[in-house]
């Protein structure tokens, strides 16, 4: 029997000035799931850094799409093509402005809900059937004084020292996720994961 193959793509964008910003936060656990693993991200495929290996009753490619976040679904489509991974063992990680920072929700399908990436991998795929762990980063802070910073300014901007520190906390629960996902499916990874 063949060895069961999974795709963890995390989205962001390449480039020195898009490091430790929101909208790269899949990169950011790309690679601290490689650094587990004693793996890195850094050998280059159809336009995005991946690394592979075993783990968790499979063989895991881990990926980093360089096409920018809107053509995000070149690539990914390109990794499934050509390693033979079926959609229903991709799994996408990507920011979300609409869960609180630090909050992991996992989704079996769905649209796109603003996210460009995800559009652009829904287009390629031709389906939004694919697993996908959102990872919050909250809204811009508004109040009567101060009007928020524009939406797509605030995903770009880098995270604060705090935020760093909770998403460094949030690292065994993503981790956990992701072995769930490969060994179990979507369905048990969401009912463990999501709302803690």
């Amino acid at each position: 029997m063949a060895e069961r193959r999974f795709l963890l793509a995390g989205l962001g964008n390449p480039g020195r000035e898009y490091q430790l910003t929101r909208h790269n936060i899949g990169f950011l656990f790309i690679d601290h799931l490689a650094d587990s693993h004693g793996w890195q991200v850094d050998s280059l495929k159809m336009q995005g850094f991946y690394c592979q290996g075993r783990a968790w009753g499979g063989q895991i490619f881990l990926l980093k799409p360089q096409t920018y976040m809107n053509r995000s679904g070149e690539c990914v489509r390109s990794f499934l093509d050509y390693f033979k991974i079926p959609p229903e063992h991709l799994l996408v990680l990507h920011d979300d402005i609409d869960l609180a920072a630090g909050r992991i929700k996992l989704v079996a399908r769905g649209g796109a809900g603003g996210h460009n990436g995800i559009r652009s991998i829904i287009q390629h795929l031709g389906t939004q059937d694919f697993a996908r762990m959102k990872i919050g980063i909250g809204r811009p802070q508004t109040s009567a004084e101060v009007k928020g910073q524009p939406v797509d300014q605030f995903v770009l901007s880098r995270f604060t020292g705090d935020e760093q520190l909770l998403f460094a906390q949030r690292k065994s629960l993503v981790a956990e996720a992701s072995e769930l996902f490969a060994r179990e499916g979507i369905d048990i990874c969401m009912n463990r994961i999501n709302g803690r």
